[in-house]
């Protein structure tokens, strides 16, 4: 393939947080990066089953097939952690390819339907993307095969951006990148709710990986000592 997709493995690891403790799992991660804004589009899947999740996929929803057809992964679900035509441009081709349920949260959905208004003044096109099948809120699950995710709503970027935790991996979508965080100066973006959402993130364990919406992976531990934005808070 002429692409760079990166597979990052996650054997029998056990999840950091009570809510996930005894439970060891096999999870593989394709990190592919789609469209002129190289979104982070994640393909999560469990080795032994072939369940998997979609989380952003934001465009080139060919590249993001060929990557779920080369391993003959079954999607069930699609995740956006947010509703910016950069994470979701290619949701609708994905979902029919897979017949997966798309899932965001209710208070992302008005972006979710206008993002092709956002990316038109980008001079960009996306498909309209379908209605979702799953409005998921705080402390919700979303299970493949043995994998747990579990959902945390992280408004400030935008009003309904989640975040998935599971494995010991944190998949933030545009609330946390290495070193930054997501900018709160489109259409619903707050920047005192972005604050209390990297709080909540920063607390997890030091270990837990993070999985951004763009740029590299991190860890809890390397955004306490080098994130920019621990100095905006008092953690």
């Amino acid at each position: 393939m002429n692409f760079a997709v990166k597979t990052i493995i996650i054997m029998g690891s056990l999840m950091p947080l009570d809510y996930y403790a005894g439970r060891s799992t096999t999870m593989k991660v394709k990190s592919i990066i789609v469209g002129p804004i190289k979104s982070n589009c994640y393909i999560v899947y469990d080795e032994k089953s072939s369940d998997a999740i979609v989380i952003d996929p934001g465009d080139e929803a060919g590249k993001i097939m060929r990557e779920i057809d080369e391993d003959h992964l079954k999607v069930h679900y699609i995740v956006c952690t947010h509703g910016h035509f950069d994470h979701i441009g290619a949701v609708a081709e994905v979902k029919k390819e897979t017949g997966a349920k798309v899932a965001i949260n209710k208070k992302d959905i008005e972006i979710y339907k206008h993002a092709g208004e956002l990316a038109a003044s980008w001079g960009l096109h996306i498909v309209e993307p379908p209605e979702p099948d799953l409005l998921v809120e705080d402390g919700d699950e979303i299970v493949v095969g043995s994998l747990q995710f579990k959902v945390f709503i992280t408004p400030g970027h935008s009003p309904g951006g989640i975040c998935l935790y599971g494995q010991g991996v944190l998949f933030t979508g545009d609330t946390i990148f290495a070193g930054s965080v997501g900018r709160t100066d489109l259409y619903g973006g707050d920047m005192e709710e972005l604050k209390k959402s990297f709080v909540r993130l920063i607390s997890f364990p030091s270990d837990t990986e993070i999985l951004p919406g763009h740029g590299s992976s991190s860890t809890i531990k390397e955004e306490k000592a080098t994130n920019f934005f621990v100095r905006r808070i008092s953690i």
